[in-house]
């Protein structure tokens, strides 16, 4: 074992500690699910920064950064960031309120069982693609520091595992402590790179004038109408797309009050969107320094100038702290999104096979399904190997963007929304969107998700207005029947 693969075991052992610790403390499924609503706001904000903060903000982003500049990475990370943002403004005090165990909840209250499982299932779904673009970052990392020693798909197993034990064992209390220690490590870490990464390239000045004379600086579209409505398209994906996602309102609920949860999520998400500039400014640094290399790379595999800069330029210690940084990013991900989809099948899903589950049971229930979970994730993310990190994350929220993202806001601010059209709106939004993704000409002419939420918001209206409200939909936030029941309740602290 060569030392730089063994400071990484190390860190990972660190980490799995961390969890076990955390595992001591949790007493019921609330604990589990989200960290029993305790946490101050720092730690609010490094895990919602966390959010985002994995694989594609480090080499998937500053890949696209180099090969296309800001037009091509509208999507992440500024409508990621975006999206923290609109939560803390918008959604966050609101469903705080609400003292929900997930988003899943929000739906039966509004809307009943049917739109809570479909909405639920379609939230599931989609971190499909962002956990395995974090477990295939992970089989990255340990076959390059291991010298190809380890293999890719070697590395993916030991990564999963590495991520999956301390969440069984602390659930979100486990990743709220873990974020927080790797949210520096991160920030240290990349910072430092930074600074060595600019030196070399013969200072900041250099690095800004070769963006310029490039036109990454560019953000705005060509002037013309295709150009401009894709742009639009792919900056709502995630933007909005992600709102209605259980690993964001996981972190967000986990505050210990409604002001700490908003403000949270909206530093967190500015926090985010200024430092993912900083691999985009270490790519950059890497075009000066290795030229040719880089040149190949853009061709090929543009993920790869990140890694072989500090391997083939950088001396030892500054390896250790990239691919700490590195690993802090990918596993604060990867933890939270294999969490969350786990959480919200067996509250939304599972519970309504098995009604009568005590709490100890639900807490089975969810420790179980991770384990299932990251199995099947794995097994995907190895089918996709090949598919670009940056690609995989982009792609997995349009289906929330069409399905959930209406529905939930119109439940919030719209007191005439009616199952009927919340039902209309996911059956207008999933089939536009899906007719768009088989039939491909229509694709390339015009964005699927945006012709799918165009069609949801159409779906909400109609169908509301044509029905009649029900008297179960949940009352807004202060009104004497809006307060907690059922499960939610019985965590209350």
């Amino acid at each position: 074992m060569n030392a730089l693969l063994g400071l990484v075991v190390l860190y990972l052992l660190g980490t799995l500690a961390i969890g076990v610790y955390a595992g001591t403390r949790i007493k019921n499924s609330a604990d589990f699910a989200i960290a029993g609503r305790s946490l101050p706001l720092v730690m609010i904000i490094t895990t919602t920064f966390a959010t985002w903060f994995g694989a594609e903000t480090v080499l998937g982003i500053s890949a696209k950064f180099v090969s296309g500049g800001l037009n091509s990475v509208i999507e992440d990370p500024f409508g990621a960031s975006m999206c923290l943002v609109f939560v803390g403004l918008f959604f966050a005090a609101k469903l705080y309120r609400m003292n929900l165990l997930t988003i899943g909840d929000f739906y039966r209250k509004r809307f009943g069982k049917g739109v809570e499982i479909f909405c639920s299932t379609a939230i599931i779904l989609s971190y499909l693609g962002w956990v395995a673009a974090q477990i295939t970052a992970l089989g990255l990392v340990f076959n390059v520091v291991s010298g190809g020693e380890i293999s890719t798909e070697a590395g993916m197993v030991i990564g999963t595992l590495s991520v999956l034990i301390y969440v069984i064992f602390g659930g979100m209390l486990a990743v709220a402590w873990t974020d927080f220690i790797q949210m520096i490590v991160l920030i240290i870490g990349l910072s430092f790179i930074a600074y060595i990464s600019s030196d070399m390239a013969g200072g900041t000045g250099k690095v800004l004038a070769l963006a310029q004379s490039n036109d990454w600086f560019r953000m705005a579209p060509a002037a013309n109408f295709k150009d401009i409505v894709f742009f639009f398209a792919a900056g709502i994906t995630m933007m909005l797309g992600s709102i209605p996602q259980q690993d964001v309102f996981q972190r967000v609920m986990s505050a210990k009050d409604a002001k700490t949860a908003s403000r949270g999520a909206v530093i967190g998400g500015l926090a985010y969107l200024a430092f993912a500039f900083v691999p985009m400014f270490i790519v950059a640094c890497a075009v000066l320094i290795m030229p040719e290399q880089t040149k190949e790379f853009l061709a090929n595999d543009p993920q790869k100038i990140l890694p072989t800069l500090i391997l083939t330029k950088m001396p030892f210690a500054a390896q250790v702290i990239f691919f700490g940084a590195l690993l802090s990013a990918i596993k604060s991900c990867a933890s939270a999104t294999l969490l969350a989809p786990s959480t919200s099948f067996v509250e939304n899903i599972y519970k309504h096979l098995r009604p009568r589950l005590s709490d100890k049971q639900e807490l089975l229930a969810f420790r179980v399904t991770l384990f299932f979970f990251a199995c099947g994730v794995l097994a995907y993310a190895m089918a996709m190997k090949g598919t670009q990190i940056y690609e995989m994350v982009s792609s997995a929220y349009q289906v929330t963007l069409v399905g959930a993202f209406v529905p939930l806001v119109c439940g919030l601010y719209w007191k005439r929304a009616t199952r009927q059209g919340a039902i209309a709106s996911i059956i207008f939004g999933i089939f536009t969107w899906l007719v768009f993704l088989v039939f491909k000409q229509l694709g390339e002419a015009f964005p699927g998700q945006l012709a799918g939420l165009a069609m949801a918001i159409v779906g909400m209206v109609v169908g509301s207005l044509l029905t009649k409200p029900h008297e179960h939909q949940a009352h807004p936030p202060g009104h004497p029947h809006s307060a907690p029941h059922g499960h939610a309740a019985q965590h209350r602290r």
